[in-house]
């Protein structure tokens, strides 16, 4: 089980980094000097996962702002993950994507980060922080029917980088806690 201030469990896997010949792999290591926001989602092609994907999507310019990479992951083929990108939106897809999709098709990188339901063959939606250094800085776990809030993931980003100790509900420009 990944633990929270130790190094991130390395992966490597198939990508949709290049939608042509979907053969490019992304790795821990490709995130070296960058935060990365890697969040596992249950299934392509279903209700909820594509809400979530689509919202990080629309704030991916604010990630990059903090100098963060986004990275999404499910235990489907990358061939799944092509088409429900080429899929439009008005037909249950995502209609395009800036960030690529990991396809963890061995279930390997599901098992190192505890969110695979071996049972379902299918990731929990976990999202998990890591620093530039690759340290796993933050992590939360929610039920398959419960989607992420993207507001929520950009101010647990900012509160890590802002060097100090945060209270509860503190939002960018709020005084850190002294002590």
């Amino acid at each position: 089980m990944p633990l929270v201030g130790q190094p991130a469990p390395d992966f490597d896997m198939l990508s949709t980094k290049d939608m042509k010949t979907l053969d490019q792999h992304v790795k821990l290591s490709d995130y070296k000097g960058k935060w990365l926001v890697m969040f596992f989602y249950p299934a392509d092609f279903t209700f909820v996962c594509p809400t979530e994907i689509i919202a990080m999507n629309d704030r991916l310019a604010e990630f990059h702002d903090l100098d963060a990479e986004v990275l999404g992951v499910s235990c489907d083929s990358v061939h799944s993950h092509k088409a429900w990108i080429n899929t439009p939106k008005s037909e249950n897809g995502l209609g395009g994507l800036d960030y690529p999709l990991g396809a963890d098709f061995t279930k390997e990188v599901a098992r190192k980060y505890d969110v695979l339901v071996e049972s379902e063959g299918q990731a929990l939606r976990g999202l998990f922080i890591v620093d530039p250094e690759g340290i796993l800085r933050y992590q939360v776990v929610h039920d398959m029917n419960i989607g992420r809030s993207v507001d929520e993931t950009i101010r647990v980003l900012e509160a890590l980088q802002a060097g100090g100790l945060c209270p509860a509900n503190w939002k960018p420009g709020d005084k850190l806690l002294e002590v």
